[in-house]
């Protein structure tokens, strides 16, 4: 057997080499990187597979059919290298379609013209056989596109070798070793067929395709050895697409290599662009991440991450990745979504809080009960045991004992019922339930439940609110922000007073006001009052006595239908209170920064 059949033996070997890093980089295709050194290789398979035919064949006829093979990639070879170049250095923003569409310009050019050469000869000026070798073997005169075609190849060759020359002065010294390999297998097809074209040494065949074997050596070492393309580890293949769990790949240069698709919902806008570029680069809007990643093996911790939409909760835990060797080769960093745990966490420490408070609020409603309920209750005993002694004589005027029993009576009903409003509001069994209400009927309906204490005062009830003012509250809360309003202005208004209720509108809320020509409000009095919980109760004008919790029930109940309240006085001359209330519904999406009657 020829030594020519040898050759194509060997060409054929240099294809099935190529092949195989084609079929590498095909399963690892999600990769742009891997997609550009794929083709690349392909190309040198056409030019291998073609030449390993073209040594073996016996006419003419037969060589321009298998150059033909060859010129499938071998135009292109060189852009695809280039574009390889660009990616592996880190420029991958180059590469766009507009960008490869004109450096595809003359590679097209090039196929076109070896196609078409017996049209115009611009690519071969003439092609001969000779025989000087034992086999038949092409001789071919240049023409000026095929000069062109080599001297733009080698152009991009040049810059291309400076990217990478560059990079590896700047690379660590683990990534050296990577970079080299890629440089000198990158030297293969370049650099036989530089040896053939120059003609300094006397070479028969075109070595150029051996190249292709050369470069096919160094580049399946670089990939098994030093990870040359950055590729995800095979075992990460097929769980990758399934995973909740967001996974990123690091090299030991912390290096992003991959990441699964679960990690676009993780950190906004990445894409297989970022792959190659450094963690500080990636995770520059994510400390507590770059943090995680630099450190090393970490145990998990709950890190917060700002999103788009709301804030989320992650759980983040980094390991090494080993090789064969148990050496590490790269670290993964595993985000786990935890916010659903993380709030459910928060709602159960609310509840303790909340049970905590209930536990207060029963303490100081046994204090109330003790001072509050204790001292009407023992005044009633002694107007009783008044009324014993006093029986005996039934001459005695019993007609003062018995109206301060009945005030005491009343009192002691009135903070009873007080008492237990409150006890259900905070104990949160108080329903909410906000209706569109006309506020005038409401007002209306609660200054004739308070007529008969009016008259005995001889006030003057002034309601200039109009009709078919609508808000949105609680009616049973309403009512009860009224008549308390109403009986504390009764209270501390001297007999043939004013209490005047007005109406003013802002933006989503009425704004309602309550005033009166009483004693006003001391200063000592005013720094406490809608601040202490459980407020002192004060006499009133005509010797009324409250019960200390009306104030603290407005406050709540105003606060829970979504409104604010607060007040004006001046001593000697009068009080008005002020509160609001929604004209749409807003309360209900209020009341959820609430619990229990109490603000979070």
């Amino acid at each position: 057997m020829s030594y020519n059949a040898y050759l194509s033996v060997l060409l054929i070997a240099a294809t099935c080499c190529s092949l195989v890093i084609a079929y590498l980089c095909w399963k690892r295709r999600e990769l742009p990187i891997a997609i550009s050194y794929g083709l690349g290789v392909l190309t040198g398979a056409f030019y291998t597979f073609g030449y390993a035919f073209e040594v073996v064949s016996t006419s003419i006829e037969q060589i321009q059919f298998w150059l033909r093979i060859e010129y499938i990639g071998i135009p292109f070879g060189t852009i695809l290298w280039f574009v390889l170049v660009l990616q592996y250095t880190g420029r991958q923003k180059y590469v766009s379609k507009w960008v490869v569409s004109l450096l595809m310009i003359v590679p097209m050019t090039t196929f076109i013209s070896h196609n078409t050469n017996e049209w115009h000869h611009l690519f071969y000026s003439s092609m001969r056989l000779d025989y000087s070798e034992g086999f038949p073997l092409v001789t071919m005169e240049k023409g000026p596109l095929y000069k062109l075609h080599v001297a733009y190849s080698y152009s991009f060759f040049v810059v291309g070798m400076g990217m990478l020359i560059q990079m590896f002065r700047k690379a660590t010294p683990r990534m050296k070793k990577q970079i080299a390999f890629m440089i000198i297998g990158s030297w293969g097809p370049f650099g036989f067929t530089l040896i053939y074209l120059s003609g300094f040494f006397y070479l028969p065949i075109d070595i150029s395709p051996f190249g292709f074997i050369f470069s096919g050596i160094f580049y399946l070492w670089g990939i098994y050895q030093f990870n040359m393309l950055r590729l995800a580890p095979l075992a990460l293949q097929k769980v990758f697409a399934s995973m909740q769990d967001a996974v990123m790949v690091f090299d030991l240069d912390n290096i992003l290599t991959s990441f699964n698709q679960s990690a676009k919902r993780v950190i906004a806008g990445i894409d297989p662009n970022w792959i190659g570029q450094p963690a500080g680069q990636i995770f520059s809007q994510f400390p507590m991440l770059l943090e995680r990643v630099l450190q090393g093996p970490s145990m998990e911790s709950k890190i917060p991450i700002s999103g788009l939409a709301d804030r989320r909760f992650y759980n983040v835990h980094m390991s090494y990745i080993h090789d064969h060797a148990q050496k590490p080769a790269g670290k993964m960093l595993l985000i786990s979504d935890v916010t659903e745990m993380v709030r459910s966490e928060e709602i159960l420490r609310d509840n303790a809080r909340q049970l905590s408070e209930l536990n207060t609020f029963k303490d100081k409603m046994f204090n109330v009960v003790a001072h509050d309920i204790r001292d009407p209750l023992a005044v009633l005993i002694n107007l009783v045991e008044i009324m014993e002694d006093d029986l005996r004589d039934v001459e005695g005027d019993y007609e003062e004992i018995v109206l301060e029993m009945s005030q005491q009576i009343q009192n002691t009903f009135t903070l009873v019922e007080s008492l237990l409003d409150w006890f259900r509001s905070q104990r949160g069994g108080m329903i909410f339930n906000p209706v569109e209400r006309d506020l005038a009927q409401t007002i209306q309906t609660n200054l004739r439940m308070m007529k008969v204490r009016s008259e005995s005062k001889q006030l003057e009830m002034i309601n200039e609110i109009p009709m078919d003012t609508y808000v949105y509250a609680d009616k049973e809360m309403l009512d009860l922000i009224i008549r308390n309003l109403l009986s504390n202005a009764i209270k501390f208004t001297a007999i043939g007073g004013t209490i005047r209720l007005r109406v003013a509108y802002e933006a989503d809320v009425v704004v309602v006001s309550v005033s009166d020509t009483g004693a006003g409000i001391t200063f000592d009095q005013a720094s406490t009052l809608l601040k202490e919980s459980y407020p002192a109760s004060s006499m009133g004008t005509a010797g009324e006595r409250g019960v200390g919790l009306g104030l603290t029930l407005c406050k709540e109940f105003v606060h829970l239908n979504g409104g604010e309240i607060w007040f004006e006085s001046v001593p000697l001359q009068g009080t008005t209170f002020y509160f609001t209330i929604p004209t749409r519904p807003e309360a209900s999406a209020k009341l959820e920064g609430y619990e229990g009657g109490r603000e979070r």
